[in-house]
């Protein structure tokens, strides 16, 4: 081994493995885009040593739940994501996905929370692919067919089931997708273009997925006082059609819910003993999304992001733009319509109950579209490094990178990444576990992380934080990951 010569060799950090495992000081060289060697590398040689001494060495990251199916292509730095350390985001969240989708109309709410008209066109998942491949994006891509965007592309009325020829022409798209390497099938059963869909029409389309080994991810139909009821129709759909399930930002919302989380987690448990159950969620007691008037309230605060009918009130709460204009929250809200906000409808104990559940992955769940977003696009991964695992010792660093690595790769399939292990994909982050901070927050969102020293996607060196600097090296190694 002492004739070793490796691209990039990293001396002596604290080698976090994403299996949960204790950390191990040691050496690690990649050569190409692989990690080649892993243990006591003294006597070799690379074209690049870094230093690692004090510092901590994970698996990049995987954003298991994001809206970033366009926002890869048209920032394809994606400067967001590897400042805090994210080298994968999974992207068709929530019933809404880029592709496939490609009609001549406004994309219908919350479709419209990924782009423009004109950004989505995308007719196959293998077009989605060619144009990734061509803008190169400095993440990997994991993408999801969305139920909605299915929904819109062959219903005429979203307020309706799907008639038997309407699911017909959906499962068709979905079979394409799932053909051409999409990891499974997503809904948003709490959106109104999707709540009048019947258990029986997403049971007829994730009924496919089993052929594929594909999974379903569900935005509940309620994460309100409903919830349970809500989780048994995910969990039986799953035992029906036989695939695994993934909770998408699993929450106690509203007031009146508060306090609910060991409730819902004990449910989650005690279905996960039958059938292969799996969820996410984020660092943060507020939510982001549409304006939704069935969460219209003056319980907690709800901040608007952006209005297309009353753009001038973006920034401003609901509560002060009702007092402006004289009105109700309700009236406020109807006027602003559409628009996107930021509800702080949850209680910092249950998230931090979810964010401690064993089995809960880490995803941002962030807007890149919202001229205002919630801090989580910034700042969710180095939020857990630093708020719930240094300062409030809620989580070991082992734990916390196994939420953000390996358990989403065992969960989602994904082949020789989220761990550091001798021939997997060299996507690594090098980070101060003493210094790492998001500093994005909710009047200040677009702001990197501090503490993420170097990261690499596919062993190319791809951000680096260089004398309080943030240097982006524009040497963009990220691809499509296909499923198998």
């Amino acid at each position: 081994m002492s004739t070793e010569v490796f691209d990039t060799l990293i001396r002596q950090a604290l080698v976090i493995d994403g299996s949960g495992n204790k950390g191990i000081k040691q050496d690690v060289g990649i050569l190409h885009n692989q990690i080649l060697a892993i243990g006591n590398l003294e006597h070799c040689s690379a074209k690049e040593i870094i230093d690692g001494h004090g510092l901590v060495l994970a698996p990049g990251f995987i954003d298991v739940h994001t809206h970033d199916d366009l926002e890869v292509i048209r920032n394809p730095d994606m400067l967001a994501k590897v400042s805090q350390g994210v080298t994968t985001v999974v992207v068709g969240n929530c019933g809404i996905s880029a592709s496939p989708y490609q009609l001549d109309a406004p994309p219908p709410d919350p479709i419209n929370l990924l782009g423009k008209k004109a950004e989505f066109q995308f007719a196959q998942l293998n077009d989605y692919i060619e144009q990734l491949s061509q803008n190169k994006p400095n993440v990997n891509v994991v993408a999801l067919v969305g139920h909605t965007a299915l929904r819109a592309q062959v219903m005429q009325d979203l307020s309706k089931p799907a008639s038997t020829n309407e699911i017909k022409q959906m499962t068709s798209l979905l079979i394409s997708a799932l053909e051409q390497g999409a990891k499974g099938f997503s809904t948003g059963l709490a959106y109104k273009n999707a709540k009048a869909a019947p258990s029986e029409e997403v049971e007829c389309l994730a009924k496919e997925l089993k052929s594929f080994g594909a999974i379903y991810t569900t935005h509940l139909r309620t994460e309100f006082d409903g919830i349970v009821d809500a989780l048994d129709e995910a969990f039986s759909l799953g035992k029906t059609v036989d695939s695994p399930v993934v909770i998408s930002h699993l929450k106690c919302a509203g007031k009146q819910n508060w306090g609910r989380s060991k409730e819902v987690i004990s449910f989650v448990e005690n279905a996960q003993k039958s059938q292969p159950i799996a969820c996410d969620c984020y660092p943060y007691h507020a939510s982001s999304s549409t304006l939704d008037l069935n969460q219209v309230t003056d319980d907690f605060e709800i901040f608007i992001t952006w209005s297309d009918k009353e753009p001038s009130m973006a920034g401003k709460t609901l509560a002060v733009i009702a007092d402006t204009w004289q009105i109700s929250l309700m009236e406020a809200a109807k006027r602003l319509m559409p628009a996107g906000a930021v509800y702080h409808g949850m209680n910092e104990k249950d998230v931090e109950n979810f964010i401690q559940f064993p089995m809960s992955m880490i995803g941002s769940d962030g807007l890149p579209c919202d001229p205002h977003p919630h801090p989580r696009l910034w700042g969710s991964f180095s939020r857990v490094l630093s708020h719930f695992t240094r300062d409030r010792k809620l989580l070991s660093l082992e734990q916390a990178i196994h939420k953000m690595t390996g358990l989403t790769a065992t969960n989602f399939e994904l082949e020789q990444r989220g761990f550091i292990r001798e021939g997997y994909f060299a996507d690594l982050v090098l980070f101060d576990a003493k210094t790492i901070k998001d500093n994005a927050t909710f009047s200040q969102p677009f702001e990197c992380s501090t503490g993420i020293k170097y990261l690499w996607v596919s062993g190319q060196l791809t951000y680096k934080e260089k004398e309080g600097v943030m240097t982006n090296v524009h040497s963009r190694a990220g691809q499509f990951l296909k499923h198998r």
